[in-house]
């Protein structure tokens, strides 16, 4: 039996859309709460946040730098010059907005809100610290949301190297919502994400009203073990093959040794040659060609969470 969790009241808590300038999701959903006026959940403060207004207005993932990727410790205390990309002076005046970044007056919680091509269905991903805050969130949504498969992909990097926006947060998560084209905005995937969104402003109004959360098991996590490259010729360094139509479009489906991976150009299927079977997600993203990843793998678990309330009640 694990011992149960009393944490403080989430007093300011931030919604964050447009981190990539071309996933419309986030975007029109933050727009839209800020249209309502949305300024309070229950007793906590809302902030609401279009976080990389540069890149959305050319319709682009960003403008110099991927500003998902400049929220480590070490970028966002680097000093600022005449040189200095766009996204990292950005990412910096987001930490001052929000954090920060691991201080006490940083947000109470994150949430940043991204669109995939890949068929993730919603997926929250979190850093590998097993928050039970978090945990409880996830489990919540997964209960809840009844639109899409809910997974939770959770990344092993230490907190002073998490590089995502979401990472300013005391308690942070993001949430993954495809397929859908970059620059596209489709209503199936809106609404799945703003259904997400509902569930955890709804989480949070319990938790400050003092609802207990008793502990259970939060299924379908899946835990990053590495990423695939795609087959490229060493000579030109060109892209040979594609995703295997037999792997396309089958995000969190089992990968086994000897499964189709990729078809090249010349009609040649590539195989899985690992030696465990794992979860193939983020498969064809069209963001990641330039960062050479054809694909992740997780490896499925099942966490336990502790109890958890509002500390005091």
């Amino acid at each position: 039996m694990m011992d149960p969790v009393s944490l403080p009241p989430l007093s300011r808590i931030a919604i964050c859309g447009g981190t990539h300038g071309n996933e419309m999701s986030g975007v029109h959903l933050v727009r839209e709460l800020q249209r309502q006026k949305m300024e309070k959940v229950g007793s906590a403060a809302l902030t609401t946040v279009i976080s990389n207004p540069c890149a959305i207005q050319v319709c682009r993932r960003y403008i110099d730098k991927d500003l998902n990727r400049c929220f480590t410790d070490a970028i966002l205390s680097s000093p600022v010059t005449g040189d200095t990309p766009y996204e990292v002076r950005r990412a910096q005046e987001l930490s001052a907005l929000l954090g920060p970044k691991g201080s006490v007056q940083a947000m109470d919680l994150v949430c940043d809100l991204h669109n995939s091509t890949s068929n993730m269905g919603l997926s929250l991903i979190t850093y590998f610290n097993q928050d039970p805050l978090i945990l409880h969130i996830c489990r919540h949504i997964q209960r809840k949301v009844t639109l899409a498969p809910v997974r939770l992909i959770q990344l092993d990097t230490p907190h002073s190297d998490a590089y995502s926006l979401d990472s300013i947060g005391k308690h942070s998560f993001s949430i993954e919502v495809g397929p859908q084209p970059h620059g596209v905005i489709r209503a199936d995937i809106f609404n799945i994400m703003k259904e997400a969104v509902d569930q955890t402003l709804e989480w949070v109004r319990c938790f400050n009203s003092g609802s207990a959360f008793e502990g259970a098991e939060v299924d379908n996590v899946y835990i990053f073990v590495k990423s695939v490259e795609y087959p490229r010729d060493p000579e030109t360094n060109h892209v040979t093959a594609v995703i295997h139509p037999q792997l396309q479009d089958r995000d969190f489906c089992l990968l086994r040794p000897g499964d189709p991976m990729f078809l090249t150009f010349s009609g040649d299927t590539v195989k899985y040659e690992g030696e465990e079977v794992l979860h193939p997600f983020f498969v064809n993203e069209g963001a990641y060609y330039e960062k050479n990843i054809a694909f992740h793998l997780g490896r499925r678990i099942t966490l336990t969470i502790p109890s958890l309330q509002m500390k005091g009640h």
